[in-house]
């Protein structure tokens, strides 16, 4: 299976996340489409938008925008005769963040720009749809919260193993496929055993010592 198709189901993973959130804040359809469309191609767009591509990647090809589509009506229909499973969305989700981190790196380093900025690109086009629905729907992002299995850390992670694998010498091809594994299982990790951030905390009540 190509990438562009991996890329399509990554998509479609993240568009159910986003209906799923829609359907928790009581949305009517058409705020189920547009926070799935939101959460699915958010981050690619800041991307693109940020490298100044010449066309972003959906406005390119609108094949993603009927993905996400489809992918929010069929999760409209299932969840009127099925308990949503979120476990197993959260597990899909992380085959979407890890899918979206590697191949937000590639279309950085089609740039030609600096490494670092592969890593920042990578990352943010794993996370930001996700930040943005969150903002939509009135919630801490989940990528913020020290009860969420680690997120952005497992992007960053993946995005890093997948630069340092090619500084290396080996080819992207397997660098690509190491990267999005090392983002899918440390994200799978984080979530079995709980995994998370250390919270940063101020105590309002105590009173500065004199």
């Amino acid at each position: 299976m190509s990438f562009y198709y991996l890329d399509l189901i990554g998509v479609a993973v993240f568009a159910m996340s986003g209906a799923l959130a829609a359907g928790r804040k009581q949305l009517d359809w058409v705020g189920v489409v547009f926070l799935a469309t939101v959460t699915a191609i958010g981050g690619g767009t800041v991307r693109d938008v940020l490298l100044n591509r010449d066309t972003v990647f959906w406005i390119q090809d609108p094949t993603y925008l009927w993905g996400i589509i489809s992918a929010s009506f069929l999760t409209i229909l299932y969840v009127r005769f099925f308990r949503p499973p979120f476990n197993l969305i959260m597990y899909a989700d992380a085959l979407g963040l890890a899918l979206f981190t590697i191949l937000g790196a590639q279309v950085a380093e089609a740039h030609g720009v600096s490494n670092l900025i592969v890593i920042v690109m990578a990352v943010l086009t794993g996370v930001a749809g996700g930040v943005i629905r969150d903002v939509l729907t009135g919630e801490i992002p989940h990528l913020f919260r020290s009860t969420e299995p680690l997120y952005s850390v497992a992007a960053l992670t993946g995005a890093v193993t997948y630069v340092l694998l090619q500084k290396l010498g080996l080819l992207n091809d397997y660098a690509t496929y190491i990267g999005i594994s090392v983002v899918a299982l440390f994200r799978f990790a984080a979530i079995f055993w709980n995994l998370n951030m250390p919270m940063f905390s101020i105590d309002h009540d105590k009173k500065d010592s004199d």
